[in-house]
């Protein structure tokens, strides 16, 4: 009998691709996504908004095409991103005064305060899905990380 026709090569196959770090990262990944957008909604707001959100604050007075390059977000997703905040009145836009054809894209009072509580939220969610290491072994896993991240730059 060949080694991929024995019974449970299957199961040996498949655990053995769960140990991979290209699946654990890909796991851990998607748990800390769930963790910070169920974190981020019980403040009402979404991650692709929490990402403009925090674009706007550092770039901002910003023009909506920066926003959109500097985030990766499709235009016409931009647009309805920028709607749902502006109606919130977390940004505002005006026209650009170097550019009257552009939209320039700035933070509100309720936009900086609506940030500051989601980065308690983000970081809340971030604790939980360290909860399993000791301080000193999260130190070395965001080093490692950095590192393995680093390399793709």
């Amino acid at each position: 009998m060949a080694d991929d026709d024995r019974p449970g090569a299957s199961t040996t196959a498949l655990a053995r691709i769960q140990t991979l770090p290209s699946w654990l990262l890909g796991r851990a990944s998607a748990r800390g996504r769930r963790l910070v957008a169920e974190a981020l909604a019980r403040d009402g707001m979404r991650m692709p908004h929490h990402a403009v959100l925090s674009a706007v604050a550092d770039l901002g007075p910003v023009a909506q095409a920066e926003l959109g390059r500097t985030t990766g977000f499709d235009p016409k997703d931009m647009v309805g991103i920028l709607n749902d905040l502006q109606a919130q009145d977390l940004v505002s836009r005006a026209p650009d005064p170097s550019d009257r054809r552009k939209n320039a894209i700035t933070l509100t009072p309720a936009g900086r305060r609506r940030l500051a509580r989601l980065a308690k939220l983000g970081d809340e969610a971030n604790e939980t899905l360290l909860a399993a290491l000791t301080p000193a072994e999260r130190e070395l896993f965001l080093a490692l990380l950095t590192r393995v991240v680093e390399e793709e730059a």
